[in-house]
């Protein structure tokens, strides 16, 4: 049971019921691309962490876009998604469809994402925190919106552990996004990646640092877009610093 269940809240518990806030409605943004979802999810609340931010897209001709997310972990998983060079559409909140509750009631359910790979496969993805996916109540609500999405709307359905996206893993996510998307240096990138070749003694980030003329700010942000490119390796659910553990991938 939840307070917005009970009718005297402050004499029951001495906490001042507030009212439900209305959701949020973002304004036209110049240059900015609305979101294309179908639900708004956005509006003030003292547990979930509803969030904005800007991504491109190839299917948007790399117009920055608004993308609405339930919760910084959908944020994290959109940002890997966008990272991937298969990936040709990234959207948010898009779908919308009932879906049969196993009590027997029928149920709307949006959903988190729907990704569009260069193939042209569109995959519907589900976001959901280990606590939430350990019950099998949970799993029997899954299965069911399964059965219902609409099979003219997508070719596949998955289930993402919002766990997997540790708090140091989600924030190198947002920042190889913001460098690989918005502040691109292939020139940088380049040279720091030669010289990944080249440095036999090569252990931390640092280390190139020491044994290029790049500044050192030039080089973390040319390591991050190789790692988030896959040709770097680091351990993502640690923060990703120049005194970091890098090394070169098989894709080298």
């Amino acid at each position: 049971m939840s307070l917005d269940d009970i009718d005297d809240v402050e004499t029951l518990y001495g906490i001042k019921k507030l009212p439900r806030q209305s959701k949020i409605e973002l304004r036209e943004i110049h240059g900015v691309l609305p979101s294309r979802h179908d639900r708004n999810p956005i509006r003030t609340s003292a547990t979930s962490q509803t969030s904005t931010f800007v991504y491109k897209v190839a299917a948007t001709g790399f117009k920055e876009e608004i993308g609405l997310v339930e919760s910084q972990a959908e944020v994290a998983v959109g940002e890997e998604l966008l990272l991937s060079p298969e990936t040709y559409d990234v959207e948010f909140q898009p779908l919308t469809f009932d879906y049969e509750y196993p009590k027997g009631r029928t149920k709307p359910h949006t959903i988190d994402i729907r990704l569009t790979t260069i193939s042209g496969r569109r995959v519907l993805v589900f976001v959901r925190y280990e606590e939430s996916l350990l019950k099998p109540k949970v799993w029997d609500e899954i299965e069911a919106i399964r059965a219902a999405y609409p099979r003219t709307e997508a070719d596949d359905f998955i289930v993402i552990n919002a766990n997997d996206y540790t708090r140091p893993r989600r924030e190198n996510l947002r920042r190889m996004h913001r460098l690989v998307m918005f502040q691109p240096d292939d020139l940088a990138d380049e040279m720091v990646f030669e010289a990944v070749q080249e440095l036999k003694t090569l252990w931390l980030m640092k280390d190139l640092c020491k044994a290029m003329n790049l500044s050192k700010a030039r080089v973390f942000q040319s390591c991050l877009r190789l790692i988030a490119r896959g040709r770097l390796g680091a351990n993502m659910d640690a923060v990703i610093c120049h005194h970091s553990r890098i090394w070169r991938t098989e894709t080298c």
